[in-house]
């Protein structure tokens, strides 16, 4: 007998974001609308799978928390292991790229997550929402995307999560990936791949990052400071940071990971007290380990102890040490956690 096709069953959880605003008597826009009422608005996707929609969030995504991402998290695990082909995480575009690091650390599986969002309310001209929603279904729904972990689709075009970035606050061509591009497109209701991302393998010492007590939105989560350095800063604030409570600290620096002399020694003090990790101000490129050799330089600061974020921006650094904190992680397994992304 011929196989029945089978559609692929897809989770859709809608956190708020752009994509779910319409007016507010207040003024402005505000998050309404959930994730069924985002999908029952573009019928097509009723043709690329069986899409099961929840709205764990209604809010703006800079309100979002990497609590809230956690259970996320949890979520999209737990229906993986119930049968679920892919996950769609539905929020606004101010913290996708973050998001997006976040799940592809938490959620280790081939299966396709595809966080997606839109620039445009779906009451403004030229809404970009539904064509995103459908363009992420089909990349979550296409086994061309399997092992390439967390990706972003937004504007046809298909990110790495580890890559991506917000690089525009108002174009629908905002999302960039600055170290080899996006990895594909949607053409035709196809997800075409072009390029695929080196599978993330963290090291065998690393603890699960997933948090114990992920089921809920209000863990608690180590503060991690994220400090970025301005021509003529003499670090005055690095002595402040473990006072006020942080336990570890992503200094971004100048170039290629570099720091005004003058805060060498702060630097070299903070760590002493906590996990300090050194990334780039940059758009793009690694940050560099043995080519300067001056104070403040990147051979300083990581003879003085900090770890050199290579590839990963601040943001997703920072959320990188979040994790590897909770988990209880020593300095010597954070630095190979980190090492991975050179």
């Amino acid at each position: 007998m011929p196989e029945i096709f089978r559609r692929p069953r897809l989770l859709a959880l809608s956190l708020g974001g752009t994509i779910t605003m319409t007016a507010s008597a207040a003024g402005g826009i505000a998050p309404t609308l959930g994730a069924a009422d985002l999908v029952a608005a573009v019928p097509a996707l009723a043709e690329i799978a069986e899409i099961e929609a929840r709205s764990p969030f209604r809010v703006g995504s800079s309100s979002l928390t990497l609590g809230n991402i956690a259970a996320v998290a949890a979520e999209i695990r737990a229906a993986f292991a119930d049968g679920f082909d892919g996950a769609l995480v539905i929020q606004g575009t101010d913290t996708i790229e973050e998001t997006a690091f976040a799940l592809d650390l938490m959620v280790r599986d081939d299966r396709p997550v595809v966080v997606i969002g839109a620039m445009r309310g779906p009451q403004q001209p030229g809404a970009d929402g539904p064509a995103n929603l459908l363009a992420g279904a089909i990349v979550a729904a296409s086994p061309a995307a399997r092992g390439l972990g967390t990706l972003v689709v937004l504007n046809d075009e298909i990110h790495a999560a580890r890559y991506v970035r917000k690089g525009h606050s108002a174009l629908t061509s905002a999302f960039v990936s600055d170290n080899g591009g996006p990895l594909g497109l949607v053409a035709e209701g196809q997800a075409r791949l072009f390029s695929r991302v080196t599978p993330l393998t963290l090291p065998p010492t690393l603890p699960d990052l997933m948090p114990a007590s992920a089921a809920g939105a209000d863990i608690e989560l180590p503060p991690v400071a994220l400090v970025k350095i301005g021509m003529g800063d003499d670090g005055r604030l690095l002595p402040a940071l473990a006072g006020l409570g942080y336990r570890g600290a992503v200094i971004e620096g100048a170039g290629a990971g570099h720091v005004p002399g003058v805060m060498a020694e702060a630097v070299g003090a903070l760590v002493r007290q906590m996990p300090v990790v050194l990334a780039s101000r940059t758009l793009g490129g690694p940050v560099f380990e043995r080519t300067y050799g001056y104070p403040g330089s990147e051979i300083d600061l990581i003879a003085r102890g900090a770890l050199p974020a290579g590839l990963l921006p601040a943001l997703k650094a920072r959320l990188m040490l979040v994790l590897a904190l909770k988990a209880g992680c020593s300095r010597e397994a954070i630095a190979e956690a980190v090492a991975a992304f050179r």
